[in-house]
């Protein structure tokens, strides 16, 4: 029926899911799997990855995981090769990996500026450009990258991790303007603090915390499931004509 509303399931569909094996990159493994999915995680921690497709296999999803770099663009290219043997195509890519180095700007070395660009900028962008490789063959796909309220706004300490967000957000605009023409959807979801190991430095100290808590209307930290449930809008044929947005999943810390 022309109008009508379309739904969020994923059947028949394979996900690549990166920094796939905890966290904000576990959650949205599981939500895609549930909402119908063929999965592919990928990490660097090999007994992570194993516990983690332990647990997606005991709910009867299928799942694929595999150990790479991805600041490798070998690595990246043997991963692609991996899941399109195994499952034959890729429809969504998650570009969770991350990693953030906490430090004052007058601190930050030229050693831990390459560390976190080369996984949160490099090797989102090349995931990105090898992956829709095959999905221009399938005329189809969507890319969602995992940026950060930090690519909007500021925080002390962080300042190579909100250059790096910041770049994530813009490099997501610019490829859904090159691939739109495919018919591939580039977006992203954009998370304030969340309860994962990333956010132990917060969870860990009273001071901290308060202030961040502070700046959220919603008085509460984000959990991983916020960050997945929006990860599945994005995935899902509802948001078909979405492409080019940063979502905001934030409590409302970017209103003020």
């Amino acid at each position: 029926m022309k109008g009508e509303l379309k739904d969020f399931r994923l059947d028949g569909k394979v996900a690549v899911v990166t920094g796939g094996n905890r966290g904000i990159g576990r959650a949205c493994a599981l939500a895609l799997g549930q909402a119908g999915a063929r999965l592919a995680i990928v990490g660097r921690d090999i007994a992570k990855l194993a516990e983690t497709k332990k647990e997606i296999s005991e709910l009867g999803l299928q799942v694929l995981s595999i150990r790479a770099d991805i600041t490798n663009l070998m690595d990246i290219e043997e991963m692609v090769k991996k899941v399109l043997s195994f499952f034959g195509q890729i429809d969504i890519l998650v570009n969770n990996a991350g990693v953030a180095i906490q430090e004052m700007a007058l601190d930050v070395t030229e050693k831990n500026w390459d560390a976190t660009m080369n996984v949160n900028l490099k090797g989102l962008f090349f995931c990105s450009q090898k992956i829709a490789s095959h999905m221009i063959t399938l005329k189809r796909g969507k890319i969602i990258n995992i940026s950060s309220v930090l690519g909007q706004v500021g925080l002390p300490e962080h300042a190579v991790y909100c250059a790096s967000k910041g770049g994530v957000e813009l490099l997501t605009k610019v490829l859904a303007l090159e691939w739109g023409k495919y018919h591939i959807n580039v977006n992203a979801v954009s998370p304030s603090f969340t309860r994962t190991e990333m956010a132990t430095h917060v969870l860990e100290n009273k001071v901290k915390l308060k202030s961040v808590l502070d700046r959220i209307p919603l008085h509460r930290l984000g959990e991983p499931v916020d960050m997945a449930a929006a990860v599945v809008y994005l995935a899902s044929p509802a948001s078909d004509y979405v492409t080019g947005h940063v979502l905001l999943v934030d409590g409302g810390w970017t209103t003020q």
